[in-house]
């Protein structure tokens, strides 16, 4: 079987593409530079460059052809423009879901197989399986990589059947340290290469630092929130519906300037985002003080004391019927249907309880215990077992 290797210059992708070709297929490196722009980078050197020559070397030591393929201008149209628009909102976008999405499983993908393919891998910690009813139909499933510290199922969220027919993770039945071992031992370059940090498609680059680049600075007010028992939704009232209750408890907390207190300034609510703590300037504080709602218009920053601070609580989240998407559509649900999963919120984030509920007004995720800060533009992703089911752009 030909199969494409998205060779990072990474550990991940350069053990990926070993054992492909320990398995006998016909192994292509692509590299794909996704970025043009040094003046955003935390260090002197180009990124990209230093990435494309470790894989390269990679490519050089295993015998495998090696290409290089520009993708910088699609990143900027898909990834880069819809970030800094999602900001500039108040929204708080994952680039690395849009990255797999848009880029290295759609226009990457079609590029692969353009080039003669039968699939495409990469170093994602992550595994996908299929099961053939009696129908003959394939269903491909994308499960949880082995290793629980790495997992990266989360990033490939927004995957559909077509995608997953075509994709390999070689690694995902291994962990981290069981990879880099697999590296020494073959004597590649990338085997003590520290894991990327930053934004996907950058490489060394803060986001702060980035955001700070391309959205112009605004000066506003911090006000601090003191008691916020309201937004932790205590004491319900009656409903007459579950779907009156989950939008209730989906709601976000509207603060005023006149519920708290100014405590500072920051330099624009477009740096920031729900549950931030660092950055904000404050002192004076027993706890750090986290971000807690954030009023655009006015560009006005509230925070609360303590990582426990009632306000940074929801225990119900909305996700627009347009922003769902089932990997699993064969599991969609009808209007008036749920269903108990574990999800998450975010990366790393451990799963958890959770019901989903579709209504014809919108779709819904209740937990069984409040989450902390629930951001606008968020991914949420829903599992049974170790399979991720779907996802969705919260609201």
């Amino acid at each position: 079987m030909k199969v494409v290797v998205g060779l990072s210059g990474g550990v991940d992708s350069s053990v990926a593409a070993y054992l492909l070709q320990q398995q006998g297929h016909e192994v292509v490196a692509l590299f794909m530079r996704n970025w043009n722009d040094a003046s955003v980078t935390l260090e002197d050197e180009c990124p990209w460059i230093e990435d494309s020559n470790d894989a390269l070397l990679v490519a050089k030591k295993l015998g495998i052809p090696f290409q290089v393929i520009d993708m910088s201008d699609l990143y900027k149209e898909r990834i880069v423009d819809y970030m800094f628009a999602e900001y500039k909102s108040g929204r708080t976008p994952n680039p690395d879901v849009l990255c797999n999405r848009e880029v290295k499983f759609d226009v990457f993908m079609k590029t692969a197989l353009s080039l003669g393919a039968d699939k495409v891998a990469t170093g994602h910690y992550a595994r996908v399986d299929s099961t053939v009813d009696e129908n003959g139909k394939e269903t491909f499933h994308l499960l949880a990589g082995k290793d629980n510290n790495k997992d990266q199922s989360y990033f490939l969220c927004q995957l559909n059947q077509d995608q997953l027919s075509k994709s390999l993770f070689p690694i995902g039945e291994l962990t981290k340290p069981e990879v880099r071992e697999i590296a020494k031992e073959i004597g590649l370059v990338t085997a003590d290469k520290k894991d990327s940090q930053g934004l996907c498609f950058i490489g060394k680059v803060s986001l702060p630092i980035f955001l700070q680049q391309q959205l112009e600075p605004k000066e506003g007010e911090i006000v601090e929130i003191f008691n916020d028992f309201e937004g932790f939704q205590q004491n319900l009232p009656e409903f007459s519906s579950k779907l009156e209750e989950l939008q209730f408890l989906s709601k976000k907390t509207v603060y005023k300037k006149s519920d708290g207190k100014v405590i500072g300034k920051h330099q624009g609510a477009h740096y920031f985002t729900i549950g931030q703590s660092k950055g904000l300037g404050i002192g004076g504080h027993k706890e750090s003080c986290f971000i807690i709602s954030r009023n655009m218009e006015d560009n006005i920053i509230f925070v609360g004391e303590g990582k426990n601070f009632p306000g940074l609580f929801r225990k119900a989240l909305k996700i627009e019927n347009s922003d769902v998407h089932w990997v699993r559509d064969d599991l969609r649900l009808k209007n008036g249907e749920q269903l108990a999963v574990k999800a998450r919120i975010r990366y790393r984030q451990a799963l958890e309880n959770a019901v989903l509920y579709q209504f014809e007004e919108g779709f819904y995720i209740e937990f069984e215990n409040p989450q902390s800060a629930i951001a606008e533009g968020q991914f949420a992703a829903w599992y049974l077992d170790d399979e991720l089911l779907g996802s969705g752009v919260i609201s």
